[in-house]
């Protein structure tokens, strides 16, 4: 019988929409869900599509502070712009019903979370969700809130003795570091474009967790401009030791996609194919270290049609044991509609066709190299507290 794997979906989730022109159109998630039930990802053998209700208050509050939940709900309800909590800015502008679609994401998690840890699935896909930015009292960088660390607080309180986010969205995972910033049962890595070129402005190697929890912060900040094999070879280097060396009982993923090449906010070069082998690592990580269970979540991402449809199809399709030739042509169906809709014409495979080699660490350190360098960094900083070596495999 197959492992039941959930994926958590309904149309209420579009709800969460910052108007016209903002970037994160929630088009994106009805483009991804429909490629994904086009290609037979939804109806594979063990996949169960599943819906949520709102988050409750109750649930908010393990994270979020009373006085932000209830910023939340008025400049929801009477659409006021509350600035102290980045309520109403450019990157979060007040929409109608904001709270309950937020609170809607972190529901979607929660489930997420709550199937994994008891067994009712192997895995979850929640692609709405991996809004790793919000902090406990504001909202920042698109999310209000932080979905990730409402899942990561639940599965502490059901038992979860340590649990790792790993986090490969093109900007710093801030918001979830900083809630689990002192907490030495949360490993938090986050592999991202440098805070020198791209927000939040954070996420240095040098970054490495609180008191008591050094080493539980691990971040791996890449020079803009990093294409696959550089992308590639860092996150090689870095999250397989370090989550062989924490040995989490789950996994918690963040697969923004706005690391790829022709997404029109960030600055790293990264392929679909790249993305589909890290995915593909952490799921197999989570078989080694985690006897399977994974929760994974989307994020960023804003190429709307050539992107984010086909890189988190690859996502469910790896959550879901479902073998996706890379070469595999988008359906017809779906390419027409989204001509008709959008006036585009989408990429006609599923591939980019980038081949995902890169040279592996242990293959030497070139101290020329920007990435090599930051490779270095990251571990020279974090993994003496792991107990690991930094100069060896």
């Amino acid at each position: 019988m197959a492992e039941s794997v959930h994926i958590v979906w309904s149309p209420a989730l579009l709800g969460y929409d910052f108007g016209q022109g903002h970037p994160m159109s929630p088009a994106r998630l009805k483009l991804t869900m429909d490629l994904a039930g086009a290609l037979g990802l939804l109806e594979a053998p063990g996949v169960e599509v599943v819906g949520v209700e709102p988050a409750t208050d109750a649930e908010l509050l393990t994270v979020h502070a009373a006085t932000y939940v209830a910023a939340v709900r008025a400049a929801s309800d009477h659409g006021v712009a509350d600035w102290a909590h980045g309520l109403g800015t450019e990157d979060d502008p007040v929409f109608p019903g904001m709270h309950e679609a937020a609170a809607r994401v972190v529901a979607g998690s929660l489930a997420g979370a709550n199937a994994v840890w008891s067994g009712d699935a192997v895995h979850a896909v929640n692609i709405t969700g991996g809004m790793h930015h919000a902090m406990p009292e504001s909202a920042s960088g698109f999310c209000v809130y932080n979905d990730a660390a409402v899942a990561i607080r639940r599965l502490l309180a059901d038992g979860a003795r340590r649990v790792a986010y790993v986090d490969v969205d093109a900007h710093h995972g801030d918001g979830v570091e900083h809630i689990f910033w002192d907490d030495p049962r949360v490993l938090t890595v986050s592999v991202h474009e440098s805070g020198r070129s791209l927000f939040p402005g954070t996420g240095h190697a040098a970054e490495v967790g609180g008191d008591g929890a050094e080493g539980t912060a691990v971040n791996l900040a890449l020079p803009a401009g990093t294409g696959d094999a550089g992308w590639l070879r860092a996150i090689d280097a870095v999250v397989p030791a370090v989550l062989r060396g924490f040995a989490p009982d789950v996994i918690v993923s963040q697969h923004g996609c706005d690391t790829h090449a022709a997404d029109p906010i960030a600055n790293l070069r990264v392929s679909i194919d790249a993305q589909r082998h890290v995915a593909g690592l952490v799921h197999d990580l989570a078989h080694e270290v985690a006897d399977g269970r994974w929760l994974a979540l989307g994020g960023g991402g804003y190429a709307v049609i050539d992107v984010v449809p086909r890189a988190w199809s690859q996502l469910i399709a790896i959550a879901g044991h479902v073998d996706l030739d890379p070469a595999t042509a988008l359906p017809d169906a779906w390419r027409q509609d989204v001509i008709a809709r959008w006036g585009r014409t989408p990429p006609e495979r599923m591939t980019d066709g980038a081949s995902g080699a890169f040279r592996e660490w242990g293959h030497g350190y070139d101290p020329a190299d920007d990435v090599d360098r930051a490779i270095r960094a990251t571990r020279d900083a974090v993994f003496p507290h792991l107990g690991l070596d930094p100069n060896h495999d």
